[in-house]
């Protein structure tokens, strides 16, 4: 984590006008979006400054390294994901809701809330593609915990308490479920994912 923050912060003193700032945000979102488009393949210094309409110059004066644009992309991204989970979190009211709701809800956050194959897919292709990139690796873990923290409250708010082992169980299920209904022939993930973990709450 040290290393990351020590590019986030070497990177940021170049963006400390207003200006600076909405420029570095304009990169930052225009490779959050090329992520979730494309994987961390698309993230190229021509194809951030293209998408953000700013000069190509402009990804190297903001950011150290082409490491260090992806790892704000990713934070960018991941913190977009929770920004939304826990808006949904605070429309929930404290009741016993339907075993199908929780189960919708708590696959809104593992898996998104479009349930198209190419969606799904490259949503884990991105995850298992952060192993390749050990400098995510912090970040991966912080955001992993701050999801699993968001899931519990939503376990507690409809009135199924979890304690972590369990939700680590029901998290592994769901990813086994997509993985293997990501190959088959008509595949469907979502709706594994929803069949096991159903199962697995009723």
């Amino acid at each position: 984590m040290a290393h990351l923050l020590a590019m986030t912060s070497e990177s940021s003193s170049t963006a400390s006008t207003p200006k600076g700032e909405r420029r570095r945000a304009a990169l930052v979102s225009a490779a959050a979006e090329l992520l979730t488009e494309g994987g961390f393949e698309a993230i190229r210094h021509r194809a951030v400054a293209d998408r953000a309409r700013l000069p190509l110059a402009s990804t190297t004066y903001y950011f150290d390294s082409l490491d260090d644009l992806i790892a704000a992309a990713m934070e960018h991204y991941g913190r977009s994901e929770l920004a939304r989970g826990r808006e949904q979190l605070a429309r929930l009211s404290t009741e016993h809701r339907g075993v199908d709701t929780l189960v919708e809800l708590v696959l809104d956050q593992l898996l998104g809330e479009d349930p198209d194959y190419e969606a799904v897919l490259l949503r884990y292709e991105r995850l298992v593609a952060t192993g390749r990139r050990p400098y995510l690796r912090p970040l991966m873990r912080t955001l992993a915990g701050e999801l699993r923290e968001l899931l519990t409250e939503i376990f507690v708010k409809s009135g199924v308490p979890i304690d972590p082992e369990r939700l680590e169980q029901l998290v592994a299920l769901v990813d086994g479920a997509v993985v293997n209904a990501l190959i088959e022939v008509n595949p469907d993930p979502r709706a594994a994912a929803a069949r096991m973990l159903r199962n697995a709450l009723s």
